[in-house]
């Protein structure tokens, strides 16, 4: 391609993320601009997003605050290096978070993205067991239809077939405990009354691989990516109480699930288990730019800082880490969050997302239907021979008529901003139900 010749808003030169590019240039869906609830196209057409962009703008589109704290911090200080070095911002942000964070979970070491999160997660979990003398504890034990990013570490210890077959073995010493999806809970409201013993399998890892050999096990408190897959009543208990057992650390992935999205500040409050490490992303400066953070123990950072020889202490951290412009973004997202209450907010509303969302129960095709918070997965019937195609096709059509929502090959994932009113529930569902209905060939 001549790039001479191209004009400004040529498609070729992208390399689109997780998209099929061939198709998608063929038929762009373009958004030039956000407000509150919505997005529009570059033609001024509204598209409510029932998405929060992709499980990230949790407090609306366009907060004036987030953007002014932002252009503020840019006028005055564009970047600072955060190795053996600092600016007063990063130390401000870790702050307000390690205020919000679950109780003893105050010691902040902020990325740029979930994907950093995670591996920064697990290889904080290794130098703490090396520091403890305890260097033969290299396993690392996710789940089957996790999702902890696409570096080489989160990537290992997910369980999503298709994001790895491209890439080789990955990392040794991983293992995958059990998905919790079972029949037996189809349509259920919030937890599901089975399957709290799947946590057992944490015991046969340590028969198969030796207590003193695991590290940690990294899990989503709900898995998102792959489907809205809700923790079994008793579950995320059971797994604190094994890993305690035998020594593990027991890390949540709450990229998704933090910051109000579950009507709490994170899953562990709601679900009251309490990690020994956390990770977090997205919602942590409402996606107004880049940052992830992973918040650990005040013993794994004793341990690991206090007794290391003179010098660094973890061998670890990016060019990027607390930059001034997210952790001003940052600190005008939590006053956000703080000053309109929106964990609370997500928390009052949910009875009404959770009513309306199973009102498609009956649409044609609608296998299963689950949902925690202010999130929904609507599970359907693949269509023979070109699984994702149904999913697929639904999308457009909601996208033509003016809602957004995301799939997961046949499972509609539905993640509104915290914002979210009646009016803009019964438009989802309804653009949604109509779609469902429209493919139920």
């Amino acid at each position: 391609m001549d790039m001479s010749q191209a004009t400004p808003n040529d498609l070729d030169a992208l390399w689109m993320p997780f998209t099929a590019n061939r198709a998608f240039k063929q038929a762009p869906r373009l958004l030039a601009r956000a407000e509150g609830m919505s997005y529009f196209t570059p033609e001024g057409r509204e598209v409510l997003d029932g998405t929060a962009g992709l499980w990230c703008v949790n407090a609306g589109h366009g907060r004036r605050q987030i953007v002014e704290a932002i252009q503020k911090t840019a006028a005055s200080l564009d970047f600072a290096p955060g190795f053996q070095m600092g600016h007063p911002l990063m130390f401000q942000a870790a702050s307000r978070l390690a205020q919000i964070t679950p109780a003893g979970l105050d010691r902040i070491f902020f990325t740029n993205s979930g994907s950093e999160s995670a591996d920064t997660a697990l290889k904080i979990a290794l130098a703490y067991h090396r520091s403890r003398g305890q260097a033969q504890r290299i396993k690392l034990i996710g789940r089957e239809r996790g999702y902890h990013g696409i570096n080489f570490g989160g990537l290992s210890v997910g369980g999503i077939g298709a994001n790895k077959k491209q890439f080789g073995p990955l990392l040794g010493n991983v293992d995958h405990l059990p998905h919790t999806h079972m029949q037996s809970n189809l349509f259920t409201r919030g937890q599901p009354e089975h399957g709290f013993e799947l946590a057992d399998a944490v015991e046969d890892m340590v028969q198969l691989h030796g207590a003193d050999t695991i590290a940690a096990v990294i899990v989503e408190p709900v898995a998102g990516s792959t489907g809205i897959l809700v923790p079994p009543k008793g579950y995320l208990e059971r797994l604190r109480a094994l890993c305690d057992k035998h020594g593990i650390l027991l890390i949540f992935d709450e990229v998704i699930t933090g910051f109000g999205r579950m009507g709490a500040n994170f899953a562990a409050d709601l679900y009251n288990v309490t990690p020994d490490i956390l990770t977090m992303a997205k919602g942590l400066t409402n996606a107004a730019v880049p940052m992830g953070a992973v918040a650990v123990s005040n013993e794994i950072y004793t341990q690991v800082v206090e007794n290391a020889a003179p010098g660094i202490e973890l061998f670890h951290g990016y060019t990027y880490s607390g930059h001034p412009l997210a952790c001003a973004a940052a600190i005008a997202t939590m006053d956000i969050h703080r000053d309109e209450a929106l964990p609370a907010r997500a928390k009052a509303i949910e009875p009404e997302w959770q009513e309306a969302v199973h009102s498609l129960r009956d649409r044609p095709n609608v296998m299963d239907i689950r949902n925690a918070g202010l999130i929904a997965g609507i599970e359907l019937r693949p269509r023979n021979g070109k699984p994702a195609d149904r999913a697929g096709r639904i999308m457009q059509r909601c996208f033509d008529a003016g809602v957004l929502i995301r799939t997961t090959g046949d499972i509609v994932a539905l993640s509104p901003p915290l914002i979210i009113e009646s009016s803009h529930i019964d438009r989802i569902v309804t653009t949604l139900g109509e779609a469902i209905a429209a493919e139920a060939a």
